[in-house]
């Protein structure tokens, strides 16, 4: 039976009340996956669940899968969603602990996948859990706040060399050493405890003229360290493939990344599959060896002017979309019992 649920309310008062990024264009490329049959869908960074929301109303045999990091989000989607509970899982886990989430729920396979990356506006937007440079608050940048290290044990425990390397590789940020060199500085004679001292350091550290241009001076440093204190890259590297893996025939995956390194990524990942590994010269085509997906967008598409003047985060969005066409290759050990990587010979 259907599910008739009431007008969405949205997040709670006092919450962040943000739309959904490119919602139209995410229900569109998964709906072919997911319409008019019972089919499983992930939303590897469930939110505020406005997406999730979106995709169960329209497909009343959907069953989703969502996932998040950050148990305040949970606790808001799971209240949001409540109308379509027998339907739901939603699974406080990371989007690389995937594989055994899927294990432990007894799922077998996912019919479409939808990754929403990078800080959400739930994290940007509650002052007190240091994800945003513009307001003064703890340093701590944890999605997950109830473990691992905070953005002020990076600060003040890394050395020169790896506060340089952060920087310069997760914040692509040009005066990488030099802001290194002034956090070390000021940490010998207090430790940085808040973003508004971090805020302060870089402002001093870049250059006059620089700040002049290419929006906030602390932007790239702020984003080194969340990446860093969240270890999200290496997630996204585990994650894609599974998910891929995870996809049934038909079934789509779409991914809105944030900036370069992410969508790098994501874009590798389907390359990867999207081509043909038969050797260059053979008159026919290896079994096995054709491409698994098909590209659903042509490179990375952008949000439209009028929803970037609307929803600001959405300005930066590069999504890229795919569809499984060919069975996902057994491996070595589940042809022979042994154990070993992937083979499709």
């Amino acid at each position: 039976m259907a599910d008739h649920p009431p007008a969405d309310p949205g997040p709670p008062p006092g919450l962040p009340q943000h739309a959904p990024v490119l919602l139209h264009r995410c229900c569109e490329l998964l709906g072919p996956a997911v319409a008019g049959r019972p089919a499983v869908l992930l939303d590897a960074t469930v939110g505020l669940g406005g997406h999730a929301l979106a995709l169960l109303d329209s497909h009343p045999a959907l069953t989703l899968v969502g996932l998040d990091r950050d148990p305040q989000a949970l606790a808001i989607a799971s209240d949001r969603l409540r109308a379509y509970s027998r339907r739901t899982h939603l699974v406080h886990a990371g989007y690389d602990e995937l594989p055994e989430v899927l294990e432990r729920l007894g799922i077998p396979c996912l019919d479409g996948a939808l990754f929403d990356l990078g800080v959400s506006s739930l994290q940007l937007d509650t002052v007190e859990r240091g994800f945003s440079y513009a307001r003064d608050a703890v340093l701590d940048m944890r999605m997950d706040p109830s473990t691992g290290p905070t953005a002020a044990d990076v600060l003040n425990g890394y050395s020169h060399a790896d506060l340089t390397r952060v920087f310069r590789e997760y914040g692509e940020e040009r005066f990488a050493s030099r802001i290194a060199a002034a956090v070390v500085a000021r940490r010998a004679q207090e430790p940085l405890e808040t973003t508004a001292q971090l805020v302060e350091i870089v402002y001093q550290s870049v250059p006059a003229a620089t700040r002049r241009h290419g929006g906030h001076p602390a932007k790239r440093t702020f984003q080194a360290l969340r990446i860093e204190v969240n270890g999200e890259l290496a997630a996204l590297r585990s994650a894609i493939p599974a998910a891929l893996r995870a996809l049934t025939l038909g079934g789509r995956l779409v991914a809105m990344s944030y900036h370069s390194l992410e969508d790098r990524i994501v874009k590798r990942a389907l390359a990867q599959l999207s081509t043909a590994r038969t050797p260059a010269g053979l008159p026919v085509e290896l079994p096995d060896h054709g491409p698994q997906l098909r590209a659903l967008t042509r490179g990375a598409e952008n949000a439209g002017p009028a929803e970037a003047e609307v929803n600001p985060r959405s300005a930066s969005v590069r999504l890229r979309a795919a569809q499984r066409i060919a069975p996902v290759p057994l491996r070595r050990s589940d042809r022979d019992g042994s154990s070993g990587a992937e083979s499709t010979s």
